[in-house]
């Protein structure tokens, strides 16, 4: 009889679930391993598609659904109800492993509680950076996590810097490439026809709110959508995540529902809005997709504002601030970029590379004592 190494998932966002999703269907598919999903966050959020829906559509046999915040909870709530919730959850199921993405809150209480009852932590995509306090929850994560899988060398070389274990940190490229490299994902006609899309060239707009810049958000949307509306082009909307300073956004895209150049959106399945992308003229907004996916398709990118500051840069990603002029120059500038396509985040293959890791016997070995790997050459210790 095999015994199962039981594996939780945590995700709380569309975005998320889009990354993990291709791990959470490799080792579904390995008779040693036993998958669980602990499904939260917006997932749960009817305003944001309820999106849970999704992961059920999967066919994952194990997702446990928890609420953790309502539509005013601050952060800090959300994170002490998230901790509440998954800890209770974890005591009944007892996993081996928790494996958690990026640097959302429900990352951090996922992190806390594995970390607290002597649980090994697996933490997608660590030693990323970004200029909002995710960067803060991301390298807090790390800390509290075990296990690292990163997109790249770049990635890696942070947390050796931040003192994690050098042979603890995994490079297997970002896993949502293995969803954008898929022979599996549908047409643009199938997918303009289940979205109702009317246009034939259209962009992408994703504006999240910046919870360190909350008290400017309402005046930073405003400027935002008036861009939107006077450059005449067609625009496919998502809806902003749940931080604070959402409320602002939504409040101004109201006027965009009955204007026929915008289509807007809780929320898009993660394999329609690749597809969108991979067809978009440029993407604007201060979503980390414009960073990390647009580029591999060869699709221009308009920044706005700071919530991206210090990731990965190339030419084809154009860098505003928030006012309506600079955003106007951005978007011209995007109608007229030359692109080439481009990836620092893997070749797809992530989730095969995830599940030899996962297969080893070292891994389960596993020190859940961390020791901080001081990078000092005045330091002259080993680890055992």
């Amino acid at each position: 009889m095999i015994l199962k190494k039981k594996i939780v998932f945590l995700t709380g966002t569309r975005a998320d679930f889009g990354k993990l999703k291709s791990l959470i269907n490799i080792l579904n598919e390995q008779p040693e391993f036993e998958v669980h999903i602990f499904a939260t966050g917006m997932h749960m959020d009817q305003q944001y598609g309820f999106t849970v829906r999704e992961i059920e559509k999967c066919g994952y046999q194990n997702i446990f659904k928890y609420i953790n915040h309502d539509g005013g909870s601050s952060m800090d709530i959300t994170l002490s109800r998230t901790i509440e919730g998954f800890a209770n959850y974890v005591h009944l199921i007892k996993p081996d492993l928790i494996v958690v993405h990026g640097d959302r809150s429900e990352a951090l209480a996922g992190s806390t509680v594995g970390a607290l009852n002597n649980i090994l932590v697996a933490h997608i995509e660590g030693g990323e950076v970004s200029g909002t306090v995710d960067e803060l929850i991301r390298h807090a994560v790390s800390k509290l996590s075990h296990l690292h899988f990163v997109a790249n060398d770049e990635a890696k070389k942070r947390l050796v810097q931040m003192g994690e274990r050098e042979e603890n940190v995994y490079i297997i490229g970002s896993p949502d490439m293995d969803v954008m490299l898929s022979d599996q994902l549908p047409s643009i006609e199938d997918v303009a026809a289940a979205y109702e899309i009317p246009f034939s060239k259209f962009s992408i707009s994703m504006f999240h709110p910046v919870t360190t810049e909350v008290e400017e958000m309402d005046v930073y949307a405003e400027q935002y959508v008036d861009a939107l509306e006077e450059t005449g082009l067609n625009y496919i909307v998502i809806y902003p995540n749940n931080d604070k300073g959402a409320a602002f956004i939504f409040n101004k895209l109201k006027r965009l529902q009955l204007n026929s150049k915008f289509r807007l959106f809780p929320s898009v399945r993660f394999e329609a809005f690749l597809v969108m992308m991979k067809h978009a003229q440029f993407i604007i907004g201060n979503s980390s997709a414009g960073i990390r996916e647009a580029p591999y398709y060869g699709i221009p990118t308009v920044n706005v504002g700071s919530r991206q500051n210090g990731r990965t840069r190339n030419r084809q990603i154009i860098h505003t601030g928030y006012s309506k002029e600079e955003i106007l120059e951005g978007v011209q500038k995007a109608l007229s970029v030359q692109v080439q396509p481009t990836s620092l985040f893997g070749a797809g293959n992530s989730d095969v590379l995830f599940l030899e890791i996962m297969q080893s016997a070292a891994i389960w070995k596993t020190s859940k004592q961390k020791l901080f790997a001081d990078q000092s050459a005045i330091v002259n210790e080993t680890y055992d």
